[in-house]
C-alpha cells in the first residue's frame, strides 16, 4: 500500500471500477474544474469518488465515499457550453485517509490492490458469476454480451477483476456499485455481485412474464392498447397502486379546505377525470397542474387587520414624511372599518355585510415614493403586501391567463399574486399603470376593467381557472406618473391621489431623518459621518433637479462611497467623525449640474417665462419669439404639439385684434412673419396652458417693449383674450420657487387651488389673479427698447400676401415642402 495526495473528482450517479476500460465523463462544476487541472499537474492521475446523494451541487468530504478508484487521465476536450468532456481508465482502488485544505477537493490516499486469490472456491463462484452475466446480457438490452463476455473470460485467472467488470456493465444503483467496490476481499466481491446478477435476472423474468400476459389480453396490432396493459400489469405487480390513491388524498384535501361551493363541484369533477386516466398520461398531467393551482389558491384564509388608527398612522410617518393625502385616505379607510365592525357587534348592521375596499392610484412623478408607500400600507394594516410591474405589458393573458388548451398555459399575474401572497385580503401594488400597451394579442387595460371594479371583482373570472374568484377583498392600488395614458374607463373606476413634488424644506427632511441614516447604514459608517443642512440644501439646488428624491439618494451614497474610500486608504481613526460641509462638495460630486437660480435676469424684449407640468413634476419654460420683414408667415419651433401651436396661433389672433391698442398698423402683419422657438428642442411640449406666456413674447416682439424678468405665468388664452383654468398649480409653484422666481400671474379662477401649495412657499411667493390678457400685458410689459426700430417701419408688404395666414399647415424652412401640422 502506497500513499499520497491526488485530486479528487466528485461523481454524480456513478461509480467507475478499477477495470482499465476507458470511461467518459462530463466535468462542468467549478471545483471539479479546479480538480481535474490539479490532476493533469499530478500525473495525470485523479481520485474518483461518488456522492452519497446525486441532488449536492457543492459536496464536501461528508457527502463523499471515503473509497473511490484512482483513475489516469486520457484525454479533456473543452465543449461549447464551458463544461468538459473527459476520458479516464480506472487503474487501482484507493481510500482516503486526510483530506487536505485548498479550493478544490484533495486528499492523502492509500491505493489497495487485490491480493493474490485461487483456489477451488473462487473458481466456482467465477464460474456462477459468468454464468449469471451470461443470462443477464442474453436477456436484457442494456449491455453488448459479446464484448462483455469476452473480457470476462481474459480475466478466468482472475476472480475479483471477474467481479469488477460484472458490476461495472452492470445498470444497478450507485449505492449497490460502491458496496462491491468497497469489498477488497475477492471472494466477498464475487459472492456480492453474484446476489446482484440474481436479482437483476429475476427482474429481467419478472418483466418478460408481463410481457407475455400483456400478449394474452390484445390483439398484435393494438400497440396502444398494448402499452396501457402493460401499464396495468405492472401496477397490479407492484401492489396494484393507481391514480385512485392520487385523488383519494386530493378530495380529503379539497374537505379540508373548504372550498367555495362552484370550486368544490369544479375540483371534484377534475378529480373524477384524473381518477379514470393512467397516471403518466400528458392529459393526467395538466389535470394535476389544474388542481393545484385550484387547491393552493387562498379561497378563505384572511390576514388579521390592524384597526388602530393611531398605530397606523405612526407607522406611515415612520416610513414617509410628508404625503398627507393619502395618509388622510388610509386612515379614514380604517375608521370606516371600525365603525362597521363595531355594528357588526352591537347588532345594528348583519354581518354578512362587507366594506367595499378602496381602489386607490397614485399618480406623481418618480422619486416621490410611490411603490415604497404602497408596502408601508400594507406593513400598517398587518396584511400581505404583492407587487406587479405592468410597464410593457401588452397581452390580455398577462392578466387572466391562457386558456387550458394551450401548453404550458397558466393563471394571469392577478392570481399568481394571489397564490404567493396566501390570504384573500392583501395590499396589491399595480406598478406603472400608466406604462401598458396594446397590441393584436388584446388590451391587457380592458382586463383590469374588471379587476378594479368593486362591483365586479367578487366574480373575477380567470381564462385558467374558469371560475369566480372573490378580489373583492384586496386593497388595490395602483401608481402611475400621469393619468393621460390611462383608458378613460379604467380610470374612473379608480381614486385618483396626486402625489406632487416635494419641497425643498420636505426633501431636506427626508434626506436628514430617512436616507443618509440608510446611506451610512450601508456603506458601514453610522456614527461616523454627519451631513450639514447647509450642504444638503446644496446637494438639492446644484446636483439635483427633480420633484422627488431619488437623485438625492444617488447623490448622498456617492459621498458616503468616496468617504469609505478615503477613510480606508488613509486608516482613519474608527471613532472620529467627519462632517460634510458645502464647501467639500465639489471635491465629492464634481462641478455643480445646475445653478441656483433659474430665471432670467434682465428685462428683455420677445424672452417671456412661463411655467409648465410634466408628467416628472414642473418646470419653467422660456418662450422666444421674433417678428421680422416677412411675408405673414408663422413659423414654430423647439418641437410644439398640436395643442400648443393651436395656443400659438390663438395668441397671434389676439394681436391682430388688439392692432389698434396696441398702436401698431392695422395691417402690420403682412409685413412681418412671426417665429416663436421654445428651447430644449429635443424634448416635445404640449398643452393650453403657455398661451399667456405665448401671447406676452409676440406683443413684446411687435411692440419691442421689454418684458419683465422675475414674474412667470401660466394660463390658457382665448381669442378674445380671455384666460382660463389650468392644471398643475401645485407643481408649477414649486418649479417657480426653485427656480428663484416671486412673482406669478395665475388665471383667476386657479385661486382655490393655492390651498394646495405649502404654506412656506406662499408666503414667499406674490400672486397676480387675471381674467383677461390686457391685465397680463399690463404687469408684464415694460417701457419700449428704444434701440430696436418698430419692425414694420420702412417695409412695404410682400406681394400676394394673403389676408389670413395659413391656420392649417406651417411654412417651411428653405428647400422643404410644407409639412401640415394641423
Amino acid at each position: 500500500m502506497t500513499e499520497e495526495i491526488l485530486p479528487i473528482l466528485a461523481l454524480r450517479n456513478t461509480v467507475v471500477f478499477p477495470v482499465g476500460v476507458m470511461v467518459t465523463l462530463l466535468v462542468g462544476r467549478e471545483k471539479s474544474v479546479r480538480s481535474l487541472e490539479a490532476g493533469r499537474l499530478a500525473g495525470d492521475r485523479i481520485l474518483l469518488l461518488a456522492q452519497k446523494e446525486e441532488r449536492i451541487d457543492d459536496p464536501g468530504p461528508a457527502d463523499l465515499y471515503s473509497l473511490g478508484t484512482i483513475a489516469h487521465i486520457k484525454q479533456i476536450m473543452r465543449l461549447p457550453d464551458g463544461t468538459r468532456q473527459i476520458v479516464v481508465e480506472g487503474l487501482e482502488r484507493a481510500k482516503v485517509v486526510r483530506y487536505q485544505p485548498g479550493d478544490y477537493l484533495r486528499a492523502q490516499v492509500v491505493a489497495f490492490g487485490d491480493p493474490p486469490s485461487s483456489g477451488v472456491r473462487l473458481d466456482a463462484l467465477a464460474g456462477r458469476a459468468i454464468e449469471l452475466f451470461r443470462s443477464y446480457v442474453r436477456n436484457s438490452n442494456q449491455v453488448s454480451s459479446e464484448y462483455q463476455i469476452e473480457n470476462l473470460h481474459k480475466e478466468l485467472d482472475n476472480p475479483g477483476r471477474i467481479a469488477d467488470l460484472a458490476a461495472n456493465a452492470l445498470q444497478v444503483p450507485v449505492a449497490d456499485k460502491q458496496t462491491v467496490l468497497e469489498l477488497l476481499d475477492p471472494a466477498l466481491r464475487l459472492e456480492r455481485v453474484i446476489a446482484l446478477l440474481e436479482r437483476e435476472n429475476e427482474h429481467i423474468g419478472l418483466e418478460g412474464k408481463i410481457a407475455e400476459r400483456v400478449k394474452e389480453r390484445i390483439e398484435k396490432n393494438q400497440r396502444e392498447y398494448y402499452l396501457r396493459e402493460r401499464m396495468k400489469v405492472i401496477q397490479e405487480e407492484l401492489g396494484g397502486e393507481s391514480t385512485a390513491a392520487e385523488a383519494a388524498e386530493l378530495r380529503k384535501k379539497v374537505e379540508e379546505l373548504q372550498l367555495p361551493e362552484e370550486a368544490r363541484e369544479k375540483a371534484e369533477r377534475e378529480i373524477a377525470r384524473l381518477e379514470k386516466m393512467h397516471g403518466y398520461s400528458p392529459e393526467a398531467t395538466v389535470v394535476r397542474t389544474y388542481l393545484e393551482w385550484l387547491l393552493t389558491l387562498p379561497w378563505t384564509k384572511l390576514d388579521p387587520e390592524t384597526l388602530d388608527i393611531h398605530g397606523t398612522k405612526q407607522i406611515l410617518d415612520e416610513d414617509h414624511h410628508a404625503l398627507d393625502d393619502v395618509k388622510d385616505r388610509i386612515l379614514e379607510f380604517l375608521a370606516v372599518r371600525q365603525l362597521i365592525e363595531s355594528q357588526k357587534a352591537s347588532g345594528q348592521v348583519d354581518t354578512k355585510t362587507r366594506h367595499r375596499e378602496p381602489i386607490l392610484c397614485l399618480v406623481g412623478p418618480p422619486g416621490v415614493g410611490k411603490t415604497s408607500l404602497g408596502r408601508s400600507i400594507a406593513r400598517a394594516l398587518n396584511r400581505q403586501f404583492v407587487r406587479i410591474s405592468l410597464g410593457g405589458v401588452r397581452d390580455e393573458a398577462e392578466v387572466r391567463g391562457h386558456r387550458r388548451t394551450y401548453i404550458g398555459s397558466l393563471p394571469g399575474r392577478i392570481l399568481q399574486g394571489m397564490r404567493k401572497a396566501g390570504t384573500k385580503n392583501p395590499v396589491y401594488l399595480l406598478d406603472e399603470i400608466d406604462k401598458m400597451t396594446a397590441d393584436f394579442r388584446g388590451d391587457p387595460a380592458s382586463a383590469l376593467l374588471e379587476v378594479l371594479d368593486p362591483e365586479q371583482n367578487k366574480h373575477f373570472s380567470d381564462h385558467y381557472l374558469e371560475i369566480a374568484y372573490d378580489l373583492s377583498q384586496v386593497l388595490f392600488i395602483t401608481t402611475a406618473n400621469t393619468t393621460r395614458t390611462i383608458p378613460r374607463p379604467l380610470l374612473d373606476r379608480m381614486e385618483v391621489i396626486n402625489l406632487p413634488g416635494y419641497t425643498l424644506n420636505e426633501k431636506v427632511e427626508i434626506a436628514r431623518h430617512f436616507q443618509i441614516p440608510k446611506q451610512l447604514a450601508d456603506h458601514g459608517l453610522t456614527g461616523r459621518v454627519k451631513f450639514s443642512k447647509a450642504a444638503i440644501e446644496q446637494i438639492i439646488a446644484a446636483y439635483t433637479q427633480e420633484a422627488g428624491v431619488r437623485n438625492l439618494e444617488r447623490q448622498v451614497a456617492k459621498i458616503c462611497r468616496q468617504v469609505a474610500k478615503e477613510m480606508v486608504e488613509k486608516g482613519v481613526d474608527a471613532s472620529s467623525e467627519r462632517r460634510i460641509p458645502p464647501a467639500h462638495l465639489r471635491k465629492y460630486l464634481g462641478v455643480p449640474l445646475y445653478t441656483s437660480r433659474l430665471a432670467e435676469e434682465r428685462d428683455q424684449v420677445g424672452v417671456a417665462q412661463g411655467l409648465a407640468w410634466t408628467e416628472f413634476g414642473g418646470r419653467i419654460l422660456v418662450v422666444e419669439a421674433l417678428a421680422l420683414r416677412g411675408a405673414g408667415r408663422i413659423n414654430l419651433t423647439g418641437q410644439l404639439g398640436e395643442v400648443m401651436q393651436e395656443s400659438a396661433k390663438a395668441a397671434i389672433g389676439y394681436l391682430r385684434s388688439r392692432a389698434k391698442e396696441l398702436e401698431c398698423p392695422e395691417d402690420f402683419y403682412k409685413y412681418l412673419d412671426f417665429h416663436i422657438h421654445i428651447p430644449e428642442g429635443s424634448v416635445p411640449k404640449d398643452g393650453p396652458s403657455a398661451g399667456i406666456t405665448i401671447a406676452t413674447a409676440l406683443v413684446s416682439a411687435v411692440t419691442r417693449r421689454q418684458v419683465k424678468a422675475g414674474i412667470a405665468m401660466t394660463g390658457e388664452i382665448t381669442l378674445r383674450g380671455h384666460v382660463l383654468l389650468v392644471g398643475g398649480i401645485k407643481e408649477k409653484l414649486l418649479a417657480a420657487h426653485q427656480a428663484g422666481i416671486r412673482r406669478i400671474i395665475l388665471p383667476e379662477r386657479n385661486e382655490a387651488h393655492l390651498e394646495e401649495v405649502p404654506a412656506e412657499i406662499r408666503k414667499d411667493l406674490e400672486f397676480h389673479l387675471v381674467s383677461h390678457m390686457d391685465q397680463v400685458l399690463e404687469l408684464m410689459l415694460g417701457p419700449q427698447d428704444t434701440s430696436l426700430p418698430l419692425p414694420w417701419q420702412g417695409a412695404e408688404p410682400a406681394a400676394k400676401v394673403p389676408e389670413v395666414p395659413e391656420i392649417g399647415e406651417q411654412p417651411a424652412e428653405i428647400g422643404e415642402q410644407p409639412q401640415p401640422v394641423g
